[in-house]
């Protein structure tokens, strides 16, 4: 399955030497508000294409006309319906991944995931289970599905930044140390940014860690 994404490319132009991928949430786009935030980044990374496809699934909680996407499905809340979902959408995103770094000639460590939500679990379920580790990967807002098959699957151990908002309702902030213990079992180095006051969203100071995740993890600063 061909992912139809949106992308800004390097500020310096030329061929990029790296690129950061954006999941988006359920019900969003991949011309919805995460590429927005590549923008605020490109003058950091003026060599980076940041790229942001749609998820393979229409959004089945709203009229087809709404014209949202999804990368599993949330009609269950169900635990062991959620990780089929993720496994299903597994092999679509990391043959996207592929395609990416083929496409420009990058190798794994020039490529960083970032998500929101339904796009952090996405991101946390597929890098470790790829076969070479990405530079990184930011996580907001979102949570870890299935990790308790981690420990048995895992192929590589990327670093990885979680950032959540401590008034989140919906996905809950809790669900973040949980995502820690079970990542770090598995030997996964992880780091964690807790947003006061913020509910299920990504604002300045969110942004501005990750940034600093990424100039750590991409340029060594």
């Amino acid at each position: 399955m061909l992912l139809k994404d949106y992308s800004l490319a390097p500020l310096r132009g030329g061929k990029p030497q790296r690129v950061a991928v954006f999941l988006h949430g359920v019900g969003d786009r991949g011309d919805g508000g995460l590429l927005a935030i590549g923008q605020m980044l490109q003058h950091d990374f003026p060599d980076c294409e940041f790229i942001c496809p749609d998820a393979p699934f229409p959004y089945d909680m709203a009229p087809p006309e709404f014209g949202g996407r999804q990368w599993f499905s949330l009609q269950s809340r169900d635990a062991s319906a959620i990780a089929m979902g993720v496994r299903a959408a597994a092999p679509i995103l990391n043959a996207y991944l592929d395609n990416i770094l083929k496409n420009r000639d990058l190798t794994p460590d020039k490529m960083a995931l970032i998500g929101f939500s339904q796009g952090t679990m996405m991101s946390l379920y597929v890098a470790p289970r790829r076969s070479q580790p990405i530079a990184a990967v930011i996580g907001y807002s979102g949570c870890l599905i299935d990790g308790g098959s981690l420990q048995t699957e895992k192929r590589c151990s990327p670093p990885i930044l979680l950032v959540h908002g401590l008034c989140d309702d919906v996905v809950p902030h809790a669900l973040m140390s949980e995502a820690v213990r079970e990542l770090s079992a598995a030997g996964l180095a992880t780091e964690t940014f807790s947003c006061p006051q913020l509910a299920h969203s990504i604002d300045e100071a969110g942004i501005a860690r990750g940034r600093a995740f990424l100039k750590q993890k991409f340029i060594g600063l």
